[in-house]
Order: C-alpha cells, then sequence, then structure tokens
C-alpha cells in the first residue's frame, strides 16, 4: 500500500484473538515531516544513520490491548545529555576515539552508541487497565524448541548506525507464531571495536487461551579485553551473548484489561 508516497509493505495475521501486523518501509529521510517530526521528539544531537521511522511490529487483542514496537519509542529512551560509556571505558574509549572525525562532529555529549531498554510500547483502551506486575514465571524456552510449524514470521529494523566505522548499533525486532503461541524477541546489539559489546534483549510470550503475556529483559556486556570468545564471535550477536555477563534482568506479567470499554480512543504506556 502507499502513504505519503511512499511504499509500505504490511503483513496481517489473525492468532486467535490477536491481529499482527508487520510493516516496513524505507530508511527515514534527510528532510521532510516525518524527519522533522523525529527530530523534535528527540532531544538527540545525532540520530542514526539508518532509522526505519515506519516500521512497526504491532499486536492487537480482541480485549482492547495491544503492543507495538517503532523505532520513535526506542530512541526516546537513548540518554541524550551524557555521555556514559566515556566514563565506564575511559582509557579504551580515549584510544579508540583517537583521530576520528566523528568526534569533531559531536558538540554535545550523549550517549552516541544509541543504547535502549525499550522493551515494547504498551498500550491499553481508555476506561480500561493492563496491570504489569513483577513475577517468579518464567519463559518455558525448553519449550520453545520444540519443533512446531511456523505460521507466521516476520524481522522488522528499526535503526542501525555504524558508530562512524568503529563498530554497529542495531535494533530489531522477530516474531514467530506457531500453533500454541508466539514469540518475540526485540534486541538491541552495540559493539565498540576493540572496547565493549553489550546487547539489551526483550523476549515476550503468550501461549494460546491464556490472559497474560511474559516479558523478560536482560542487559549483558563487558569490555572487549574480558570477553574470552573467538574473534569471529564478536560481530555474530547470537554467538556473542553466550560468552557476555549479565548486569540487569526484568521479569513481568502482563495481564490484558478485564473492564474493557467500547472507546476507541487509546492510552500509550511506553515500558
Amino acid at each position: 500500500m502507499s502513504d505519503r508516497k511512499t511504499k509500505h509493505e504490511s503483513e496481517k495475521f489473525q492468532f486467535g484473538p490477536w491481529v499482527i501486523t508487520a510493516t516496513r518501509s524505507h530508511i527515514l529521510e534527510s528532510e521532510g515531516e516525518l524527519r522533522e517530526k523525529f527530530e523534535s521528539a528527540l532531544a538527540l544531537p545525532q540520530l542514526p544513520e539508518m532509522i526505519f521511522a515506519d516500521n512497526v511490529l504491532r499486536l492487537d487483542h480482541s480485549s482492547g490491548f495491544s503492543l507495538d514496537f517503532t523505532a520513535l519509542e526506542a530512541l526516546k529512551l537513548v540518554d541524550a545529555h551524557n555521555d556514559p560509556l566515556k566514563v565506564a571505558v575511559a582509557q579504551a574509549w580515549t584510544e579508540a576515539r583517537a583521530g576520528s572525525e566523528f568526534i569533531r562532529e559531536v558538540i554535545k555529549p550523549f550517549d552516541w552508541t544509541y543504547t535502549t531498554n525499550y522493551r515494547g510500547t504498551v498500550r491499553c483502551r481508555e476506561g480500561s487497565s493492563c496491570q504489569i506486575t513483577d513475577t517468579d514465571e518464567r519463559i518455558d524456552m525448553e519449550k520453545l524448541k520444540i519443533r512446531e510449524k511456523i505460521h507466521f514470521y516476520s524481522d522488522i529494523l528499526l535503526f542501525e548506525d555504524e558508530l562512524a566505522d568503529n563498530g554497529t548499533s542495531s535494533l530489531n525486532v522477530k516474531i514467530r507464531v506457531m500453533p500454541t503461541s508466539f514469540f518475540i524477541l526485540l534486541r538491541f546489539f552495540m559493539r565498540v571495536d576493540n572496547v565493549i559489546v553489550r546487547i539489551c534483549d526483550t523476549r515476550i510470550y503468550q501461549e494460546a487461551g491464556k490472559d497474560f503475556l511474559l516479558r523478560e529483559f536482560s542487559r549483558k556486556d563487558d569490555e572487549v579485553k574480558d570477553i574470552k570468545a573467538p574473534s569471529h564471535a564478536f560481530t555474530d550477536a547470537n554467538e556473542i551473548s553466550t560468552y557476555l555477563t549479565e548486569r540487569e534482568s526484568l521479569f513481568e506479567k502482563i495481564e490484558f484489561p478485564k473492564d474493557v470499554l467500547p472507546q476507541s480512543s487509546k492510552n500509550l504506556r511506553t515500558t
């Protein structure tokens, strides 16, 4: 379909009470109305090189609950005023930066790695409430290893930056829908060459017939000098993840609203 003279490709899939929509479009242009929207909404001195502003994974539940993943909401959680990496790995950071033209372009300090702990945007229909609580329940990863037919799969890139040829920073979201459940992995992967590697993962699981989602967040990182991994692993997020130290974790249960009113407007909550 077409929107604002740009091509958008959308796929829809029905999974019980869910409607899943995966939308892809082109990279955000350097000027125009949408670019201005991003720049005004974000306090970042610089935006990532490649932002897929119209790329969205959205899940709508018949209860009025919805969950979506967008670049804009993710970038709102990037530190726009401090450069935490400079403090965390000062010596290696200084050496990596030496002679970089990128540094002369940065006027204000900010997290130029675009690290974000974005876990998706939860929306509940006005007049209802979505309960998000800490939980002892865990996603059964062994159950997910059981071979089931995949009815729907999508992999959507939200943003990417090569950190002025000093590494990479990217955020993408994947979903797979099986006969009995669906599973989402939202992954932020960052590597500053010879300095640090970081992965922030959000896993979301929903079993058919249940009135809640399980959401698990983890942040792993290490300085490169401390990572005992083969050199080829540093460019493979799946492989390098097994070598990194977990620094933070969060386990949540998101319950669907039980007091739904027939309004169409939405309250937005980014978490």
